[in-house]
């Protein structure tokens, strides 16, 4: 079966056209012959104006937006002039509204070709980014700086750190599959007094054995201890119980602290070790979470050297002001952000302080292009101000750092209550998805690894709920909810794909065949032509997930295709048909499986084959 009969006619170029996106070529033609039928409109003009989706056509033009006077009347100069061809089939008229529907046979080979060919370059270059559907080279190689998760050491990996790694990680894959380089930092709160606490509290109350097991939770342990008997005895203090402040486990906790920042080594032992430790543990975690980390730096590393510099820029500027108990601040009230303090009446630095100096490293080190900084929308008042301030300092990377904010979660909880770890949470959600898998005996066997594909699922539950809203909403968390497989959940996508994989597997004697060796016709029926239009509709979604750092957007588009799928199911079927049909409609079924599975890995998630 040829191509030939699908060939279309050639359209002179237009600025922003996707060769990448086959929807654009046809929106280009019915732009250019809207353009000529009228002779006095910019063709660029008529393609942003090309609609999808709207009044039941494929595409549409709203004339009133390029036309003045009655629209009726420059409908007929376009309807006189249109003859049907590969790209459009029909031509009408709604109002003030031109309705154009696309030549369904030619749109279908087309799409379905451009999603094998780039399928094919993708599988053949992994290492690539920008070969599969979707994708784009827009990017052009400039190199990004993402900074996101950002847990403390020794402390649990709460709510805040779970959405900023979630996000985070589709942020970065958003701008890979656009043509960036990409460098994921995670910056870890490893700095401060309380490290000096928790020092004491480990020759206290510390284990070797329960250290090296699970070292966060244990020193999270240690730190509640040692925390506690540091309350009681202020207390203490305060009714005059205790007289010697130096005694108190403050006051040593603050000795250790400074011995850290004097380099003492002995110290500085202690604490390297429970940092290590707790990165150990961290990759894990974020392995569960198909997440990972090029760099993990965080507060310790920002140098005194780049704090006391951007100290000194700021006081050459005049951009500082002393208050009476002789703290230094910056001076940001004219542009309505507040007096901020760099440098405490101690002398001592504060988080603007080691933001300014970090950012000043960052650059240094990654000579990045732009840098997005990933945390909640509780933190956006900070992240004005040093970005005005390093603007003020007239630093060469202003303008270049990015805050994205989230909202908040509520009521995070496993199934037993409460709990302040991540793992407990992750585990939580694998129990729920095995039991359900067992439910089902027979499908059950088939799987090679039950357990590693109920923490698959599990995970992609957590991580669907937290995406399925846009990022700065609040939302509850609710275990049972996220883990469910009727509605838009996260096992609804999983098991969309499953059954997506399952069509070649169940039909060994049918073979995917090339593009041009199927028979097109069979493949027109509306539940198709749907499931096709929603699938040239990816590269515009991906794009506009990467513009508003949006992964909902993406998460919305695949419920969307489940839908389809789901819909078109039970009509389309490989099974039993006869052979020119049943090869058409599984090279159908691979091209859709393989989208999917595209747009589960930008979010971050792991498309399985059974469950």
């Amino acid at each position: 079966m040829s191509a030939a009969r699908y060939e279309l006619p050639p359209t002179p170029a237009i600025a922003g056209v996707n060769e990448r996106a086959v929807i654009d070529s046809f929106k280009a033609h019915v732009a250019h012959f809207v353009a000529e039928a009228w002779g006095d409109v910019d063709p660029a003009k008529v393609f942003a104006g090309v609609d999808t989706g709207k009044k039941g056509a494929d595409l549409s033009v709203a004339i009133p937006r390029f036309k003045k006077g009655k629209p009726d009347e420059w409908a007929k100069q376009v309807v006189d002039k249109f003859t049907p061809n590969n790209y459009i089939s029909a031509l009408e008229v709604q109002g003030a509204f031109l309705l154009f529907q696309l030549n369904k046979p030619s749109f279908t080979y087309h799409q379905l070709k451009q999603i094998d060919a780039m399928s094919r370059g993708a599988a053949a270059n992994p290492e690539s980014h920008t070969e599969a559907y979707g994708t784009s080279t827009e990017g052009g190689g400039k190199h990004l700086l993402v900074d996101f998760s950002s847990p403390n050491i020794a402390k649990p990996f709460h709510a805040g750190h779970l959405r900023s790694t979630i996000i985070g990680a589709v942020i970065c894959n958003l701008h890979e599959a656009s043509g960036w380089k990409v460098t994921r930092l995670n910056y870890l709160g490893d700095w401060g007094t309380q490290y000096g606490l928790l020092s004491i509290g480990f020759d206290r109350y510390g284990s070797e054995e329960k250290l090296k097991a699970d070292p966060i939770k244990h020193l999270f342990d240690v730190y509640v201890k040692i925390n506690a008997e540091k309350e009681e005895e202020t207390k203490k203090f305060n009714a005059g119980e205790i007289t010697d402040a130096d005694s108190t486990t403050h006051a040593a906790a603050k000795r250790v602290f400074k011995a850290m920042e004097d380099g003492d080594e002995k110290a500085l032992a202690q604490w390297r070790r429970f940092r290590d430790l707790s990165i150990e543990k961290l990759v894990e975690t974020y392995a569960r979470l198909n997440v990972h980390f090029d760099v993990y730096w965080g507060e310790s590393k920002v140098s005194p050297e780049s704090m006391q510099r951007a100290i000194d820029i700021c006081q050459e500027k005049k951009l500082t002001v002393f208050e009476d108990n002789g703290a230094l601040l910056v001076d940001l009230t004219k542009f309505k952000l507040d007096r901020a303090i760099i440098r405490k009446a101690d002398g001592t630095t504060i988080y603007l302080t080691r933001d300014l100096g970090g950012a000043y490293d960052k650059y240094v080190t990654h000579k990045f292009d732009h840098h997005i900084i990933i945390t909640a929308a509780a933190q956006t008042l900070h992240f004005k101000q040093l970005n005005k301030t390093l603007d003020l300092m007239e630093e060469p990377y202003a303008g270049k750092i990015e805050h994205i904010t989230f909202g908040m979660v509520k009521g995070m909880s496993t199934r037993k209550g409460t709990v302040v770890f991540l793992d407990d949470i992750l585990e939580d959600a694998t129990e729920v998805m095995h039991e359900q898998m067992k439910s089902n005996e027979a499908k059950y066997a088939q799987v090679e690894n039950p357990k590693e594909t109920s923490a698959i699922i599990g995970s992609t539950a957590v991580k669907i709920q937290d995406m399925s809203g846009k990022r700065i909403n609040d939302y509850t968390f609710n275990i049972k909810r996220c883990t469910s497989f009727e509605g838009d959940f996260g096992p609804f996508i999983q098991y969309s794909h499953v059954r997506l994989c399952s069509v070649q597997r169940k039909n060994p004697n049918v073979t995917v065949r090339d593009i041009d060796d199927i028979d097109i016709g069979v493949l027109d029926d509306p539940k198709i032509h749907e499931v096709l239009y929603h699938l040239a509709l990816y590269p515009d979604a991906v794009a506009a997930a990467h513009k508003f750092r949006e992964p909902s957007t993406l998460v919305t588009w695949c419920f969307r295709l489940s839908h389809l799928v789901g819909s078109a199911w039970e009509t389309i079927k490989v099974a039993g048909a006869p052979q020119h049909e049943a090869e058409a409609r599984l090279f159908l079924f691979v091209q859709i499986r393989s989208v999917l599975a595209s747009a589960m890995r930008m979010l971050s998630l792991t498309p399985i084959e059974r469950m």
